[in-house]
């Protein structure tokens, strides 16, 4: 693989990088909707007899364009809120089959002996192939299952060498993978989205608008993918988060090895600095109070 190969690959895994321009990860960029007042929505992980309070979510941008929310307001209480992004694309089956591991229990399991609460962006393939693992995220109240796309193709180009889903399919792909978790039996699912790679446009905001989801970027940049320092990802961690940050990390052990060992340190030193664990969903309850 090229150099500039490996570096596109590893922009993507890192969820960095917009349409048209590709940026460093750290500055998430593209065209954002206009923050809107936080409205409710009915959680399509509700089942008939599940009453439970619906998720916050953002009211639609200028013309409708799908919101875009990046981190709580500056200046208010210390809370972050940590992401793990579980990718796998499509066409991975042959990869998973032949002993690659695109899931990291280790992790999810330091998550919950560390009562960390967290949101796990998961694609559908990823639930497809993990069933089992995406129902226990999924019913666990410490965690929330929010939509990372069905195929993770992009949804803008160019995007680091992502094929590109059509714009009259992105909504259908985006169900699509509402639809796994839920055929996985994944209860506690928002209605959250976040673009594969970081990179979108007004028209794939315009494009998802059916979808009724608001979409999700981050503020701060683990640097966990294809990362093998462990200790290096958390310092980046570290010295990157404030107060309401939101933080894109992976659940996939072979694109990111060191993730589970770099939250052994990042999750004490956090609380030694007073800060707090929460889900994407109660972040954005905190931008709007």
């Amino acid at each position: 693989m090229s150099a500039l190969a490996l570096l596109g690959a590893v922009l993507v895994a890192c969820g960095g990088g917009t349409a048209g321009s590709p940026t460093a990860p750290d500055t998430p960029s593209g065209a954002t909707g206009a923050p809107g007042r936080v409205a409710p929505s009915v959680s399509a992980a509700a089942g008939p007899a599940t009453v439970r309070k619906a998720p916050p979510t953002m009211a639609p941008g200028p013309e409708g364009l799908t919101p875009v929310f990046e981190r709580a307001r500056k200046g208010g209480d210390k809370i972050v809120a940590l992401t793990f992004d579980a990718d796998m694309t499509a066409d991975q089956g042959a990869r998973a089959a032949g002993g690659e591991r695109f899931d990291n229990p280790g992790l999810i399991a330091t998550l919950r002996r560390l009562q960390v609460d967290a949101t796990v962006f998961m694609t559908g393939r990823w639930a497809e192939e993990y069933p089992d693992q995406a129902r226990s995220i999924g019913t666990d109240p410490r965690f929330e299952i929010a939509n990372h796309s069905y195929s993770h193709y992009a949804f803008a180009s160019p995007c680091y060498g992502l094929p590109t889903v059509a714009k009259q399919d992105m909504a259908k792909d985006v169900r699509r993978a509402f639809a796994a978790f839920h055929k996985a039996g994944a209860r506690n699912v928002v209605p959250y989205f976040r673009f594969p790679g970081g990179c979108y446009d007004d028209d794939a905001l315009r494009a998802l608008a059916p979808a009724k989801v608001t979409a999700v970027q981050w503020d701060v940049v683990s640097g966990d993918a294809f990362a093998e320092d462990g200790d290096a990802v958390a310092r980046q961690v570290l010295d990157g988060v404030r107060p309401g940050s939101l933080v894109v990390m992976h659940c996939t052990r072979s694109a990111a090895p060191a993730t589970e060992r770099a939250i052994r340190r990042i999750v004490p030193e956090l609380r030694a600095k007073g800060y707090r664990f929460v889900k994407v969903s109660e972040l954005m309850a905190e931008r709007a109070s």
